[in-house]
């Protein structure tokens, strides 16, 4: 690999290295999650809330924490796991492949974060998130950065 020499080339690489930190923790955690059981997962997020690690105990933030894990582990997770899982290993597999400068996974890498951002898009609308576009517009910028990069790499015609 080589240096980056370049602003674009250092936030191409640091963007990069992030994706794939997060689909680590995404494939970790679904994982984690598909062993866990229910009663392990609400006494984790009342242990989180209690501490104040998500704001006060009696905020709204720790009482959404909680109701979406009180959610989660009461119904069905295959979603969440699946989401989990396979947007991990994805993300994990193409951060490899870019910090390596596999130039035809360039394109790949692309068209997933494209999904990724419309599936975001799509989840937001149905949820009213407002965590999910601010990810989404994290990807837009990762795609940029990711066409820029690809190039500049790829063999000029």
């Amino acid at each position: 690999m080589r240096e980056p020499t370049t602003v674009t080339d250092r936030l191409f690489l640091v963007a990069v290295l992030l994706k794939g930190l997060d689909g680590a923790v995404q494939l970790v955690s679904g994982v984690l999650l598909a062993f866990l059981p229910p009663e392990a997962l609400t006494r984790l997020a009342h242990a989180v809330v209690t501490r104040d690690l998500v704001g006060p105990p009696t905020g709204a933030l720790a009482g959404h924490f909680e109701e979406a894990v009180r959610h989660f582990a009461a119904g069905d997770r295959t979603f969440v796991l699946g989401y989990l899982l396979l947007h991990g290993a994805i993300k994990l597999l193409l951060a490899v492949a870019l910090v390596r400068r596999a130039l035809p996974m360039y394109p790949v890498a692309v068209g997933a974060l494209g999904l990724f951002v419309v599936a975001e898009l799509v989840r937001a609308a149905q949820t009213r998130s407002i965590v999910l576009p601010l990810l989404a517009v994290l990807d837009v910028v990762i795609i940029a950065l990711v066409v820029e990069e690809y190039r500049e790499l790829r063999p000029r015609r």
